[in-house]
């Protein structure tokens, strides 16, 4: 069985038609930041991201998805190969525990599989966008219409895992818990070792928007960039023996599209623009979503002139 999408417009037209529907559900206030505030109930947040869910868990082959597949196919489905996983040379050994427990459970029936992956993602992006974003139903379009559903929930799904469940303590980020924040990203590194990247991340989006960390962070950017030729066979030195050190060969790899860059930069930019109102409101929810805006711009730079293979993945820590 599977429900591939013959016409991308089909995931707009829910976003309206959904979004109309869940309109008459009434909403709630609640308690967030020490302020009592109105946001979607839970139960429209979930109706309005499930048709996105169950395409992608019964999904065709796009992109990566007959890669995943033939892997959860061979993946044993006895506990006892877990131990295993972690003495031999094996690269990101979390996913493949990830994989052994759910056959174990489930089968070899990968629908099922990608439909709890799917899930997962899903529903680690709904509930901190309800609870953290005024315009709940405006995150989920540009999720969608971004392409980044497409790009992240049906290829990148491995390293789309940590990046959710990592978003999804978004509130110990805000709260600056750094030991509990810091203990889920070491541990969904075995997902996706980038997920390390995370970790100076935590500490430079932190205080106000547009701070001194942020600021260096980009001269920094600027130097890769204006160096480039010196910079690339440090990085390359850096990516041996990751999980992208098979892309380290790559020909064909000529960098991020401009665009794309340009496209993630809006946000950066436009909060450059209304920089004394949001310094005049000192939101803690705002000032770290404008650092991470300034993250995301300084690493799609970096890709723009290197590689969009694998420096052009990691931004989906912070573009979120």
């Amino acid at each position: 069985m599977s429900l591939t999408l013959t016409n991308y417009w089909w995931l707009l037209i829910w976003l309206f038609v959904g979004g109309a529907i869940c309109s008459y559900f009434p909403k709630r206030r609640e308690l967030v930041n020490d302020r009592v505030v109105t946001r979607w109930d839970i139960f429209p947040a979930i109706l309005l991201v499930l048709p996105y869910i169950i395409w992608a868990g019964f999904r065709g082959d796009v992109a990566d998805t007959r890669l995943y597949r033939l892997a959860y196919e061979r993946a044993s489905s006895s506990l006892s190969a877990i131990p295993a996983l972690f003495t031999g040379d094996v690269k990101d050994p979390g996913f493949k525990v990830v994989e052994i427990v759910l056959k174990s459970i489930i089968g070899n029936h990968n629908e099922i599989y990608f439909l709890l992956i799917a899930t997962f993602q899903m529903l680690c992006l709904s509930f901190v966008f309800r609870k953290y974003s005024t315009k709940y139903w405006i995150c989920i379009f540009l999720f969608i219409a971004s392409t980044d559903y497409m790009s992240w929930v049906m290829n990148g799904m491995r390293q789309f895992v940590a990046a959710t469940a990592i978003f999804a303590c978004f509130e110990w980020l805000l709260q600056k818990k750094y030991v509990s924040l810091i203990a889920v990203i070491l541990l969904v590194s075995a997902l996706h070792q980038s997920a390390l990247l995370m970790i100076p991340i935590v500490f430079i989006v932190q205080g106000k928007a547009w701070n001194m960390k942020t600021i260096i962070m980009l001269i920094i950017t600027m130097v890769v960039v204006a160096f480039i030729d010196r910079f690339t066979p440090i990085m390359n030195d850096m990516l041996q023996n990751t999980q992208y050190d098979d892309a380290l060969s790559s020909t064909t790899d000529d960098g991020t599209n401009v665009i794309r860059v340009l496209v993630y930069s809006v946000p950066a930019l436009m909060s450059l623009l209304g920089l004394k109102y949001i310094r005049s409101a000192d939101d803690p929810v705002i000032n770290i979503c404008v650092n991470c805006s300034v993250v995301t711009m300084a690493i799609y730079l970096v890709s723009m002139v290197t590689s969009g293979i694998y420096i052009g993945r990691l931004p989906i820590y912070t573009m979120l």
